[in-house]
């Protein structure tokens, strides 16, 4: 197929641009390069820069058999205090590049949802089926877009995919994590291990599980690249689906920390904060529907081995400076 990717400079959409030329597709990537890096755009792929928003101009006469949506702001922080951005950029952004779709005959687009349309849910595992109750701007920014593509299913006959992911985590093909500011656990605490940073904090050790921090579920990126692909293939005219991709289970904030340090031969140190605001106990997927319907599993369950990946590109990059 002839795919662009928007965000395909960034962390996952470098990834999923790379498996998509190894899967002997022909890649196009757009970003405006706000907070993607040039240096992670795949080879052989080509590059478009601007914004999402300016889609109909930027690719006028080009042709595409289906769009794999990635470009988006997602701090959660940010999003709170300055929400117009957010609405600008990922849900205006979105509805701009829907219209340049119709008009290049595009039928196909896989959407980077997101967990945080859930809010603080009132069953874990997570479902589908559960009641969205977004608790930031940026979560309200991609309900909206999951309700856009609805609609323009039903509208115009669109077949499209929203892949709701939780924590993503690793390294594939050398391409990891570098977000300015880092705001991921994982990529936080290997840059303390590596002596980047002199520590870190952790809000809240007082939640009811296990060990008193929060649970989150990760997913390895190169499982997630993989979700992305076969949810092109599922794509149906007229059809708007909704997947969770997860782990299957979760991890305390201190085993994550746990297996940094058994990664690295590193002893962290590590503070303790107070919780945050909307920081739910527990955060787990169910992802028995892209199980059943995608024929996806993540084959790269241990976070172990997701540390080891990010470790080894953050080490390799730090060395080349």
């Amino acid at each position: 197929m002839r795919v662009l990717v928007t965000g395909g400079a960034g962390y996952i959409g470098s990834v999923v641009a790379t498996r998509l030329l190894e899967s002997g597709d022909e890649v196009t990537v757009l970003d405006d390069l706000s907070t993607g890096h040039l240096d992670a755009v795949p080879g052989g792929a080509a590059f478009v820069r601007g914004r999402v928003h300016d889609a109909a101009t930027l690719l006028a006469g080009s042709r595409f058999d289906a769009v794999v949506h990635l470009a988006a702001s997602s701090l959660v922080a940010e999003s709170i205090a300055n929400p117009a951005k957010y609405e600008e950029n990922n849900v205006l952004g979105t509805s701009r590049l829907v219209a340049a779709m119709r008009g290049l005959g595009v039928g196909r687009l896989v959407f980077s949802s997101s967990a945080a349309v859930y809010g603080e849910p009132s069953e874990v595992p997570i479902t589908e089926d559960a009641a969205t109750r977004p608790v930031n701007p940026y979560g309200e920014s991609k309900l909206a877009v999951d309700d856009l593509l609805s609609a323009e299913a039903s509208e115009s006959c669109l077949g499209a995919v929203s892949l709701r992911y939780f924590n993503v985590a690793g390294a594939y093909a050398g391409l990891g994590e570098r977000h300015e500011p880092e705001s991921h656990l994982v990529p936080i605490a290997l840059e303390a291990a590596l002596g980047m940073r002199p520590g870190l904090t952790v809000y809240g050790d007082d939640y009811p599980t296990s060990d008193g921090t929060c649970v989150r579920d990760y997913i390895h990126v190169a499982d997630l690249a993989e979700a992305h692909l076969a949810a092109l293939a599922r794509a149906e005219r007229g059809c708007h689906r909704i997947y969770n991709l997860g782990n299957g289970r979760g991890f305390t904030v201190r085993e994550v920390l746990s297996a940094v340090e058994e990664v690295t031969g590193a002893s962290l140190e590590v503070a303790i904060g107070p919780r945050r605001a909307g920081d739910p106990a527990v955060l787990v997927a169910s992802s028995a529907r892209a199980e059943r319907e995608l024929a996806w599993v993540p084959t790269r369950p241990a976070i172990a081995v997701m540390i080891e990946d990010a470790w080894q590109v953050l080490v390799a990059r730090r060395g080349a400076r």
